[in-house]
This record gives structure tokens, sequence and C-alpha cells, in this order.
């Protein structure tokens, strides 16, 4: 829209470069172009504006198929006014002198004429198509029809309108026949799922076999390991005491070896001793049997007082010292009766 201002009961207008002014004064073209700025009296002036600029159009309507399937169309049409006079004869255009704004809705005519236009090329088109087929392959088809539509369309050129592309969005069906639609796909993409679940439970189970199996042998072997190590203690065990008991019966020979040697030594040491002391006490008896009685006599008393233990003291009664004071006063004849 363009920039209009009050000076002085004038009015000024500067328009976008996008904008095509003409301006009509007392039924006169005065102004004719794009991007004007210009002053003008209100009361005098008849003012167009007519957008050069590429334009979008969303649509959406519902068309049938051939099979009688309802379908929604999502499209785009870009458009441009290639000839804006004859766009400003055909379409209400003008402008508000004091405030700039279209007083009709020409770009709603234009958005309902290019609307219904590829309606009825969709609707041909989508008519002779099943549903499977439209929802396929019916985007390209109706792309093309609903092009070649508008480019036929002599209202266009007529009104200065040109079509630059056109653009389908989507087909698509009602929710219940898209749902139903879908079924087989899901199912489909669901025993994929399942599949690849089995496959993956499958293999995990494989491989806690396998792993069991690891486990298992791990085990065996550890067992015959350990049977091994029994087997070696034992027979460890078994040699040591063999080996112990060898050498204790070397430690008992020698010792039984030793006692016997020291058995026989002493027996020979007593045996030369006895031999010894008896050819002392041969040789003792010799010497007594040659001396004569009196020298017995004193030998035996003097071995006597010998062994005799200490007299620290003795008593003699008067009985004992008259009976020995009697036998010293006898002479040696008495004594032998």
């Amino acid at each position: 829209m363009a920039d209009i201002t009050r000076r002085f009961g004038w009015r000024h207008l500067r328009s976008a470069p996008t904008a095509h002014i003409r301006h009509h004064k007392r039924g006169r073209l005065v102004h004719d172009g794009r991007g004007l700025s210009f002053w003008y009296r209100s009361l005098s002036a008849a003012l167009s504006e007519v957008p050069v600029d590429d334009r979008e159009l969303a649509m959406a309507f519902h068309a049938r198929t051939s099979d009688f399937q309802d379908v929604a169309v999502q499209a785009t049409v870009t458009y441009r006014i290639s000839d804006p006079a004859e766009a400003a004869d055909r379409l209400d255009f003008s402008v508000d002198p004091d405030t700039g704004s279209w007083r009709g809705a020409p770009l709603e005519q234009i958005a309902t004429l290019l609307t219904e236009t590829a309606q009825q090329h969709t609707l041909d088109v989508l008519a002779r198509t099943p549903l499977a087929v439209a929802l396929v392959d019916g985007v390209a088809s109706v792309r093309g029809s609903v092009a070649a539509g508008l480019a036929a369309e002599p209202r266009l050129p007529a009104t200065g309108i040109d079509v630059v592309t056109v653009r389908v969005v989507a087909i698509r069906p009602e929710a219940e026949v898209e749902r139903a639609l879908r079924t087989p796909a899901r199912e489909q993409i669901q025993q994929e799922a399942d599949r690849a679940t089995y496959e993956r439970r499958a293999v995990a189970v494989e491989r806690e076999r396998a792993i069991a199996e690891n486990e298992l042998a791990s085990q065996i072997e550890l067992a015959r390991r350990e049977e091994q190590l029994i087997d070696q203690r034992g027979t460890n065990t078994r040699r040591e005491a063999e080996e112990k008991a060898a050498a204790d019966g070397i430690r008992t020979e020698t010792e039984a070896a030793r006692k016997v040697r020291l058995a026989r030594a002493d027996a020979e040491a007593a045996r030369e001793t006895g031999a010894a002391r008896a050819e002392v006490q041969a040789a003792w008896l010799r010497v007594h049997d040659e001396a004569d009685t009196g020298t017995l006599h004193a030998l035996a008393a003097t071995r006597l007082a010998e062994n005799l233990p200490r007299i620290e003291s003795i008593t003699l009664s008067p009985d004992v010292l008259t009976g020995l004071l009697t036998r010293l006063g006898r002479p040696e004849g008495g004594a032998g009766a």
C-alpha cells in the first residue's frame, strides 16, 4: 500500500518499487509507472495501485477419484501481474486518495479465478484416476494438468496475469481411508520389526549358549586342572613320606649302629676293667695269702678303722672296761684258753 501524506489540502503519494501506480485527473492519465511519488488533490484524482511482484497463492480443495474416494488437494500457484494497465482495466485496483487502501478486493478476485481454474482441472484429472494411482502418481499428473489448464485459460492473459509456477504439495485421502491404506504397510513394517526382534533374540540366545558352553568348558578345564593338582599333591605327599621314612630308617640304622658300637665299647671296657680288677684282686689275695696272721689282723683292723664312721666320743661302762682290762692283763697263753 502506498504512503499518502497531507500538506495544506494537497496529498502526496509515495509508492513501493513493486507497485504500479496509475493516476487519472479529470479522466486523463497523468501518472503511470512503478515507484512513483507525486502531489495531487484528492477531489480530482483517481488512483489505482497494481502489485507487480510475484504472489504466492495457497489453495486447498476436495476432489473425488474414479473409485469415488474423496481426497484433499493442497497446491500453491505463483503468479504475477505482467500488464498492470490491463489488470487495472479489468479489475478494480482503485485506492482511496486519502488513505491509500483498496476500495475493492482485486487480489481475492484473482485468487478465486486461479483457485477455481486449478480446481476444475484437478477434478478432471482425479475423476479419471483411481485412488491408489492418484496417491502414487497424482501429484505429478495434477501439477501438469493444472499448469496446462492455467496456461490455456484465456481470462488470465486478458487480465494481465502470468502464472509463474504450480506446485502440488499433497493429495490426501480421508482419515479413515488413509488409516486403512496405511495398515498393510504398518503390518509389513511390524512384521519386519518382529522379524528383526526375533533375529536379534536368536542371536542373543546363541551368544548366551556360546557363553554357557565356554563357562562349562572352563569349569571342566578347572576341574581337570584341580584333579591334576590333587594327584600331584598326593604324589608329592607320598614322595615326601617315602623320603621321610627313608631318612628315618637311615637315621635309626645309624643310631642303632652307634648304640651297638657304644655298647661294644662299653662291654670291652667293662671286660678289660673286670680283668684288671680280677688281676688286682688276685694279686691282693696272693699277697694276703703269703702274709702271716698278725699282719692280716693288722690290715683288717686298719681297713676296719678306715671304713668305720668317725667316732666323736665313746662311753665305756664299768663292766666293759673291766672286761677289757682283764683281757689286756692276761698272758699270751691265757688268751688261747
